[in-house]
């Protein structure tokens, strides 16, 4: 069964409609599970990697796709993955907001046609700068976000950009970081939502990057409050998006909750 958490209010209560579609146990919301939270936004976490259905998606008003240690290719390792591309190609073609982060953002491509390449020589680990296009600072995901900011990355696949989709944000390594499609479905290939002992758990994942664990955390920790706010105003943004965030109520159910 998925997990819902609906916020608490003595005076209203909004249903849960955002989606979380959870790929790997070793690759959770993170922080971006606090900042729903104080955002007052419910969610409904599912875990497809252990057997959990995924909803029907004309009942999402949107998803979140997180990341995962494997890649798009690996069905075979990981059935699971060919009902959340098709939980993703259902909602590109429903026009529901879609926000994919890194395998999430390669699922995406991968749905809408576009090469995914495994062991990419565009593969980035730690705390690192990204660039908006001119496109990317003009989208709404972007909005109020720096047009260089800092971001986390762990990744060795990356993805092209989809037929009409368009180009957002660029690093000097990997050059297709964001996409959008039409208006609302979004990959991204960075991690906005980790925290520091997610970044510790990942990097103890091989010896290679063990090795290396404190300029991981050492870099993570110098950019925190950086990293932190461009997260939540991401987030935020998409939430809006959504029409999901505590101001839009387009898609909120309220009822009265006693006192």
């Amino acid at each position: 069964m998925p997990k819902v958490f609906a916020p608490s209010d003595r005076r209203v209560r909004l249903l849960a409609m955002l989606v979380i579609v959870q790929n790997d146990p070793q690759v959770p919301l993170g922080a971006y599970a606090d900042m729903l939270r104080e955002e007052g936004t419910g969610f409904s976490l599912f875990r497809p990697f252990a057997g959990e259905e995924l909803p029907p998606a004309a009942e999402v008003s949107a998803a979140i796709i997180l990341g995962g240690a494997m890649g798009v290719h690996d069905c075979g390792l990981h059935p699971f993955l060919v009902r959340v591309k098709r939980f993703i190609s259902e909602l590109v073609a429903g026009e529901i907001p879609l926000l994919g982060i890194c395998l999430g953002g390669q699922l995406l491509a991968d749905a809408l046609g576009a090469e995914v390449i495994a062991g990419s020589p565009c593969g980035e680990k730690g705390t690192l700068p990204v660039s908006l296009t001119e496109e990317g600072a003009c989208d709404p995901l972007f909005s109020g976000i720096p047009r260089e900011f800092v971001t986390f990355q762990w990744h060795q696949d990356s993805f092209a950009i989809p037929g009409q989709g368009v180009l957002l944000a660029s690093s000097i390594v990997c050059p297709n970081q964001a996409f959008r499609y039409e208006k609302c479905a979004y990959g991204i290939q960075f991690h906005p939502e980790v925290t520091r002992e997610i970044v510790e758990e990942w990097a103890l994942w091989r010896p290679e990057t063990a090795q290396h664990l404190s300029c991981f955390l050492v870099d993570f920790d110098s950019h925190h409050s950086v990293y932190a706010a461009a997260s939540r105003k991401l987030l935020k943004n998409f939430l809006r998006i959504a029409s999901l965030h505590p101001g839009c109520l387009k898609n909120a159910l309220i009822a009265p909750v006693s006192a």
